[in-house]
């Protein structure tokens, strides 16, 4: 390994839903769960608003992985919003792989709004997988 991937902190970007995975990230802070301070969280109010220009504009602006948190599926506080937001994301990671990015610095996680503990563990998953891949192409 050289220096620069020893030393490499991945910046990673989570988009989620306000009901489930928001409120999972909160939990998670309220019980002291710890998860690594280089995801930063943006507040959406379901993950079925998440667009693909946001996706793709969060790895233009310097993120090395981004993931979507939403609710369980079936469960969706807007009905189908997460299975929109799971179409989206599936079609964003194939153009990451068209382009040389590569779409498994993107992923989707569904989770309930009681799972503080599982969005920690998907916060240190991202983290570990980014980190191995390296930083982004684009960075």
């Amino acid at each position: 390994m050289n220096q620069i991937t020893e030393d490499f902190e991945p910046q990673i970007v989570a988009f989620c839903c306000r009901y489930c995975a928001y409120a999972a990230a909160d939990l998670a802070g309220s019980s002291r769960i710890q998860y690594p301070p280089n995801v930063k969280i943006v507040l959406l109010p379901c993950s079925g608003k998440v667009d693909e220009l946001y996706l793709l504009k969060a790895f233009e602006a310097g993120a090395d992985g981004v993931y979507v948190a939403g609710c369980l599926e079936g469960t969706c506080h807007f009905l189908t919003g997460n299975l929109r937001a799971k179409k989206r994301v599936q079609y964003v990671k194939s153009l990451l792989d068209e382009v040389g990015i590569g779409g498994e610095r993107l992923e989707m996680y569904n989770l309930s709004s009681a799972e503080g503990q599982r969005f920690a563990e998907i916060a240190r998953e991202m983290t570990e997988r980014i980190r191995a891949l390296g930083p982004s192409p684009l960075n």
